[in-house]
C-alpha cells in the first residue's frame, strides 16, 4: 500500500512539471486551482480504491479463517467419531456391571426380556436366539464379541455416517430426503443376518422392528419408511410414553447427524438431530436432552471449551436446575481430594456415578457423562478408562462421552492415543470413513 501512494506522488509531481513547461504564467494561479482539484480527485480516488484493496484483503482474510475454522472443526470431528468408538468398545466386556466390584470378580447376571423374542430371531439378532431363550443366567450381553468390536448401537451409528456421507456428502441435500435414506439403509442392515455380530439390541431397534414387522407390508424404501415413522411418531404419543425409550442410549442415533452439521448453524443442526431421532425414539420426553447433548457437542467441534460448556449445562431444568449443577460440582470437589489415577479416585467415581444414576435412564446417566466428561476434559484416555471401569451404562453414556473428550482432545492439540485406535476391530473402516469425509472441505 504504501509503493502505491509513493507513485502517485510521483505521478502528481510529474504532471506539475510538464504543466509548468507549457503553460503561460499568466495562467498559473488558473491551472494551480485545475491541478489541485485534479490531485484531490485523483487522491479521493486512490484512497477510495486502497479502501477496496483493504476491504478485497479483509475479505481474503476472512475466508482463509473460515477456511481454517473449517479444517479445524473437521479434526474435532474425527476426535469425536474416535472417542465414540473407543469408550463404546472399552466398556463393551464389562456393559452393564451395576456393581464396580463384578468388574474385577466376573460377571453378575443379566436380564433378558421375553416379550422381545418374536422379534428376535426372526426380524433381527437372526442366530441370536438362543442366547435370549437360555436359563443360563451368566451368559454375557454381547457374548462372542472379540475385544475392540463395537456393540450394536455405535456399530449402526457408524453405519449411519457412511450412508450419510455417500449420499450427501456435501451436506447440501434435503434433510428429510436424506432421513429417509438413511432409515432404508438402518432397516437393510439391521435385517440382514450376518451384519454384526453383537447378541443385545437396545429396546429401541426391538421396538422399531416389532412395529415395523406388524405392518401389512414390510416397508423398504425411503418414502415408505418416512411416512411409516411419522405416523408411528403420532400414534406412539398418544398413550403412555416407553420409559426404555427415554435412555442414553438415544444418542447413539443422533451422533451422526451431529458429526454430519458439525459446520451448520447450532440451531439447523439441533432440528436435523431431533427429527431422525423421533424416527427412533418416538417420546418427546427424551427430545430436550437430545437437543442439550447436540448443542454441547456441536460447540465443543467448533472450538468452545469442554468445562465451560458443561457448566452451562448442568443448570439445565431438565436435569434438575441448579440444585444438580451443585451436587455435580461437590461430587468433583470431593474426587479432587484424591490423586489423579489412584484407587481413591477411581472409588470417587464409582460412588459419583451411582450417585447421579448408572443406569440407561436418561437424566442419571446425562449427569454422570457430564460429571465423567467435566472430570476428564484434559485427559481422554483416563476418561473412557474411568468411565468403563464405573459400570453401569458405559456403553453409551460412553459413546456419549468419548465423542465429547475426543473433540476437546483434538482442540487443545493432544492425540486420540494410537494404542486405543489400533485397538478397534474397525479402525479401518473408520480411517476410510473419514477420509471420505474430509473431501468436502479439500474440494
Amino acid at each position: 500500500m504504501q509503493m502505491t501512494l509513493h507513485n502517485s506522488r510521483t505521478y502528481c509531481r510529474y504532471g506539475f512539471n510538464i504543466l509548468n513547461c507549457v503553460i503561460v504564467i499568466y495562467f498559473t494561479i488558473f491551472v494551480s486551482g485545475v491541478l489541485t482539484g485534479f490531485c484531490n480527485d485523483f487522491s479521493n480516488n486512490l484512497q477510495d480504491f486502497s479502501s477496496e484493496i483493504e476491504s478485497s484483503c479483509a475479505v481474503e482474510e476472512t475466508k482463509s479463517a473460515v477456511i481454517k475454522m473449517s479444517e479445524q472443526v473437521l479434526k474435532a470431528r474425527e476426535g469425536a467419531v474416535w472417542g465414540m468408538l473407543i469408550a463404546d468398545a472399552l466398556s463393551m466386556p464389562v456393559h452393564w456391571y451395576y456393581n464396580p466390584d463384578d468388574i474385577r470378580r466376573g460377571y453378575g447376571g443379566t436380564g433378558w426380556h421375553n416379550k422381545s423374542q418374536p422379534v428376535v430371531g426372526s426380524v433381527i439378532l437372526h442366530d441370536k436366539l438362543k442366547f435370549w431363550q437360555s436359563g443360563d443366567r451368566s451368559t454375557h450381553y454381547h457374548q462372542g464379541m472379540r475385544a475392540g468390536e463395537n456393540t450394536l448401537n455405535s456399530v449402526v451409528a457408524l453405519q449411519m455416517l457412511k450412508t450419510l456421507q455417500r449420499v450427501d456428502p456435501k451436506v447440501e441435500k434435503d434433510a428429510r430426503d436424506v432421513r429417509g435414506s438413511v432409515l432404508e439403509d438402518y432397516v437393510k442392515f439391521m435385517t440382514t443376518p450376518g451384519s454384526h455380530n453383537d447378541t443385545y439390541a437396545e429396546s429401541f431397534h426391538r421396538s422399531f422392528f416389532k412395529d415395523w414387522s406388524e405392518q401389512d407390508v414390510k416397508y423398504t424404501s425411503a418414502e415408505d419408511l418416512l411416512s411409516f415413522t411419522d405416523k408411528r411418531y403420532k400414534e406412539k404419543n398418544k398413550g403412555n410414553q416407553d420409559s426404555q425409550l427415554v435412555v442414553i442410549g438415544a444418542m447413539s442415533p443422533a451422533l451422526p447427524w451431529i458429526l454430519r452439521n458439525a459446520r451448520k448453524p447450532e440451531n439447523q443442526g439441533v432440528k436435523e438431530t431431533l427429527e431422525f431421532v423421533k424416527c427412533t425414539h418416538p417420546v418427546p420426553a427424551i427430545i430436550p436432552f437430545v437437543d442439550m447433548y447436540t448443542r454441547l457437542l456441536h460447540a465443543v467441534m467448533n472450538g468452545r471449551d469442554l468445562k465451560q460448556e458443561i457448566m452451562g449445562v448442568l443448570s439445565h431444568s431438565e436435569l434438575g436446575g441448579p440444585q444438580k449443577r451443585e451436587m455435580v460440582l461437590s461430587l468433583l470437589d470431593r474426587a479432587a481430594s484424591h490423586a489423579k489415577g489412584s484407587e481413591g479416585r477411581l472409588k470417587a467415581d464409582q460412588q459419583a456415578t451411582q450417585t447421579l444414576g448408572s443406569a440407561c435412564y436418561i437424566e442419571g446417566a446425562m449427569s454422570s457423562m457430564l460429571y465423567l466428561a467435566y472430570q476428564y476434559a484434559d485427559d481422554f484416555q483416563a476418561g473412557v478408562l474411568a468411565n468403563a471401569n464405573c459400570g453401569g451404562e458405559n456403553c453409551h453414556r460412553g459413546a456419549a462421552l468419548g465423542a465429547l473428550l475426543g473433540a476437546n482432545a483434538v482442540n487443545k492439540g493432544q492425540e486420540i492415543p494410537a494404542k486405543l485406535r489400533e485397538g478397534l476391530v474397525v479402525k479401518q473402516a473408520v480411517e476410510s470413513l473419514l477420509q471420505d469425509l474430509r473431501q468436502p472441505v479439500d474440494s
